[in-house]
């Protein structure tokens, strides 16, 4: 998500030009994710990852309190339909634990389905701190924040090419304005086009360009109103 690097980095008093691609921002794969508050409990310990997903859980609430953006602290059961599944719900308390989620509750089926009458469940874990946000309406804060602090952002404004040299990187772009600019930081926010920005900067390493992996996620919307008011994970 550019806009957050944006806001960091003009917040820290650093001169910002954001070029967008498209004409609006957020439309690639930063509209495109669950809009779940991740607790941090599934990383593997130790990954800078997993430490900034625990870290960042708090500071995006407080992002969220702060600028109206909406969300909700939902929570989430993780549910062992059975008893074959028990043993992996242990496992996964540990993980969380190790990685310094401390708020994790056992709930007995019993106690899993006086939260959630419509669920079937032997065991569940309770995450409290999970939750959910409005993504659009997150990007439009960061987005907001960043020119508040005198950052500019250039939609339709496509990288084009660029060069690494010893003073920074230069970049030219496309668009109905073209430009032209050398930067002493750069940050490739490109999404799914990332490799595709990076190996079209002559000066970059071709074996320092990660390959690109896709994956297919599916989604899937209920026809009727759903019976559930947090989260349900169910660990298989």
């Amino acid at each position: 998500m550019s806009v957050s690097r944006s806001r960091a980095l003009a917040r820290a008093r650093r001169e910002v030009v954001v070029v967008e691609a498209e004409d609006a921002i957020g439309t690639g794969v930063s509209s495109r994710n669950s809009e779940v508050i991740h607790a941090g409990i599934y990383y593997p310990t130790g990954l800078a990852k997993t430490r900034l997903c625990v870290e960042g859980k708090a500071m995006l609430y407080r992002f969220c309190r702060e600028y109206g953006v909406p969300h909700r602290r939902s929570g989430k059961l993780i549910v062992a339909a059975d008893e074959s599944e028990i043993a992996k719900l242990a496992a996964l308390e540990a993980q969380a634990k190790a990685n310094g989620v401390d708020d994790l509750l056992r709930l007995s089926g019993a106690e899993a389905r006086a939260l959630e009458p419509a669920l079937r469940a032997n065991r569940a874990l309770l995450s409290p701190s999970t939750g959910i946000v409005d993504s659009h309406a997150l990007m439009l804060a960061l987005k907001g924040d960043a020119e508040a602090h005198g950052a500019m952002i250039a939609l339709a404004t496509p990288v084009v090419s660029g060069r690494a040299h010893g003073e920074g990187v230069t970049i030219e772009t496309g668009g109905a304005e073209p430009m032209r600019f050398t930067a002493t930081l750069v940050v490739n926010a490109a999404g799914l086009n990332a490799q595709a920005v990076a190996r079209a900067i002559d000066g970059l390493p071709a074996d320092k360009i990660p390959p690109l992996f896709l994956a297919k996620g599916n989604y899937f919307s209920l026809t009727v109103r759903s019976p559930f008011s947090r989260l349900i994970y169910c660990r298989r």
